[in-house]
């Protein structure tokens, strides 16, 4: 699988890259990891002309320390890499953050991995926030991480009959070994506990489609070598998805990127983005 990580030389970088390096994923990743350099976000936001009289040796300074910073930051993600024992490289790109990282995203098969985060308050205040620009745009599955990777013990998957989450489900069952050994099988296996959140107004028969959804899913993954439990809960899908992911100790939260439909959506706001923005632990979206 074609795995591209963001790292910008912060921490939640790093992080990003020892995700890959532990998610028990089925086959071998082919790692990029992708530092990008903004040199148009050295002008100030609200000026038209990108350098003005009196600030070009600012420019200058500024560029070559993005550069020092950039050569760095390479230098790290590759020795990281070879430390992870993950096949791939580290390169550098030019060009606005999120646009540039989706130009480059793996297709749907692949996975996009980065930090919630960026080096400090000023770049998110002028980048906007990159881990939610790619949950949005990314063809492929998005992992936000949040802090460094603990062993994948148990998921929080959440469902609620669209395709976006069949396809969330799919990718945990073809993507993810079932245990947490580091080799082929002999590890204890990785706990699914499959999420569901009733609506406020309930509809004639949808508590019972609810639970053969569940029930059906739990035997997916049960067969696959996972252990799993169904989980149903009456609420705020954002707010019910994070809660139980506490409650249940998730080191990972798993959910499709859209709901059933716009009308909802509209109506509850973006599920995935909340989720994405607010969880304590890390979060992949799969579209």
């Amino acid at each position: 699988m074609n795995v591209l990580v963001a790292t910008d030389g912060s921490k939640y970088g790093r992080w990003a890259l020892n995700w890959v390096g532990k998610l028990p994923l089925v086959g071998p990743a082919k790692v990029t990891a992708l530092h990008v350099q903004d040199v148009g976000a050295l002008r100030a936001p609200f000026l038209s002309q990108p350098v003005m009289a009196g600030t070009e040796r600012y420019i200058q300074e500024e560029i070559q320390r993005m550069e020092a910073h950039s050569a760095k930051t390479l230098e790290e993600a590759t020795q990281q890499l070879a430390s992870l024992k993950l096949k791939g490289a580290a390169r550098k790109e030019q060009g606005p953050v999120a646009p540039t990282i989706l130009k480059l995203a793996p297709k749907r098969d692949g996975l996009l991995v980065v930090g919630s985060q960026g080096l400090d308050a000023l770049d998110r205040f002028m980048l906007g926030s990159v881990s939610t620009n790619l949950i949005h745009h990314a063809s492929c599955p998005v992992l936000v991480v949040k802090g460094e990777v603990p062993p994948l013990r148990r998921i929080l998957l959440a469902t609620d009959g669209s395709d976006s989450s069949a396809k969330a489900l799919k990718f945990v069952l073809a993507k993810f070994r079932p245990d947490r050994s580091t080799g082929k099988g002999g590890g204890a296996p990785i706990h699914v506990c499959l999420f569901h959140v009733l609506p406020l107004v309930m509809y004639p028969g949808l508590k019972e489609a609810s639970k053969t959804l569940l029930e059906q899913s739990v035997q997916k993954l049960i067969k696959a070598g996972f252990t799993a439990e169904p989980l149903c809960y009456l609420g705020n899908p954002a707010e019910e998805i994070m809660k139980a992911a506490s409650r249940q100790k998730a080191d990972l939260i798993v959910m499709g990127a859209k709901g059933l439909g716009a009308i909802a959506r509209f109506l509850i706001g973006s599920v995935s983005t909340r989720v994405v923005q607010h969880a304590n632990c890390a979060v992949l979206v799969v579209r």
